[in-house]
């Protein structure tokens, strides 16, 4: 597929962006070799392939649940910007 000038103008203008008329050259021979290079992926047999989520397998790594000290409630409120003597304080959004 050729990408003309009119589509990078037309592409410039939906992204906001202001090309110059060499840009508009260069942007439109290098949008096309990259589609062209893309629509060999067409041409590659993957009808006996598995779909994948990852090309490498993948496992979650989880540790176990200890029991431990949790951080005491001075230490949790002490960055807070507004806090009582055992809450944070946050704005009201519900009436």
């Amino acid at each position: 597929m050729k990408v003309t000038a009119a589509d990078v103008r037309h592409i410039a203008d939906l992204s906001r962006l202001s090309v110059t008329a060499e840009e508009v050259e260069r942007l439109s021979s290098e949008l096309s070799t990259i589609i062209e290079y893309v629509e060999q992926l067409s041409t590659v047999e993957t009808r006996q392939i598995e779909p994948t989520s990852h090309v490498l397998p993948l496992k979650n790594v989880m540790r176990d649940d200890r029991l431990g000290e949790s951080l005491p409630r001075d230490a949790a409120l002490r960055n807070a910007p507004d806090s009582t003597e055992k809450f944070y304080r946050v704005p009201r959004i519900i009436d």
